[in-house]
């Protein structure tokens, strides 16, 4: 099985006031609770193409968390994303085999407010550039629920792309190649593609397809590399914006950044599908046709 998209990590204040935030927005935000052994408390708005967001906040503090340190030295926002394996340990071998390392299995879990008992197990690397991995021991239906609750007043599919800063983009890229190993072989919708550079600006960048979701990962080039350089200064590297796709042509654009808690969120059309087989003209979910919406 190759790895997908799992789900993006959105760290904020409050979690009530944000599930409120956003089911305004046109999400369909469910409860996810509380983690045993953490102070920490989440939501989540769960796509039809099975990723989702994790809305997540802490009961009181905890300096010892990365994601509780930007959140509080930088304000709300993405501060991570993770990709799904069929078999964590298995997965973390094989990367390690390709000199990859990484930290894990560690084991995990979530009790829902039904008091359905999750576990999963999770896998970390060394640098922010690349996801951790998230796989579960319970059936992921249990984590990432089906059915009506992945449908959205705004019209929102699942993830189209994800943007990822990055300091040095032919390392980053090595990384990612030994993370995803004998996929890019293996399956067609799983490829990385080569670096090239942005005209017009001081940036290098490079595209990921994992199934219908993308990463797009870009470095500066010279110069400090403008506002990527800024924000690489000041945050350091990983995620920062995502475009979702959505059927309806009238929610397309960008939320506002109070209401998405500071995550930058963009809506855009599917791709069109141009094979015949799908119909003349349909639009698809495949996100790895088109990057940044």
């Amino acid at each position: 099985m190759a790895l997908r998209l799992d789900h993006i990590v959105i760290a904020v204040h409050d979690l009530e006031r944000t599930i409120a935030d956003y089911g305004a927005l046109g999400f369909h935000v469910l409860r996810g609770g509380d983690h045993p052994g953490r102070v920490t408390h989440n939501a989540l708005v769960v796509f039809a193409d099975g990723s989702y967001l994790e809305l997540i906040a802490w009961r009181e503090p905890s300096p010892g968390e990365r994601w509780w340190q930007l959140l509080h030295k930088h304000g709300e926002g993405i501060v991570d994303f993770a990709l799904l394996p069929r078999d964590t340990a298995a997965t973390v071998d094989d990367a390690k085999a390709r000199g990859l390392v990484l930290e894990g299995p560690l084991d995990g879990g979530r009790v829902r407010p039904d008091g359905e008992r999750l576990r999963w197990q999770t896998a970390r690397p060394l640098s922010a550039d690349l996801p951790f991995l998230c796989g579960d021991l319970t059936p992921r239906a249990l984590r990432v629920p089906e059915g009506d609750v992945r449908v959205h007043a705004n019209g929102v599919l699942g993830v189209a792309s994800l943007a990822v800063a990055v300091a040095d983009l032919d390392a980053t890229l090595a990384r990612y190649r030994a993370l995803l190993g004998s996929s890019i072989a293996d399956d067609a919708d799983t490829h990385v593609g080569e670096p090239v550079a942005v005209p017009g600006s001081n940036v290098r960048m490079a595209v990921i397809a994992l199934g219908r979701s993308v990463l797009v990962l870009s470095s500066p080039r010279e110069n400090g590399g403008g506002r990527l350089g800024q924000r690489l200064a000041a945050r350091g590297e990983g995620p920062y914006a995502l475009v979702l796709h959505t059927d309806r042509p009238q929610s397309t654009g960008s939320f506002d950044l109070a209401k998405a808690h500071g995550a930058l969120i963009e809506l855009d059309l599917p791709p069109v599908d141009r094979d015949p087989r799908n119909g003349s003209g349909s639009r698809v979910h495949q996100a790895h046709n088109t990057v940044g919406g």
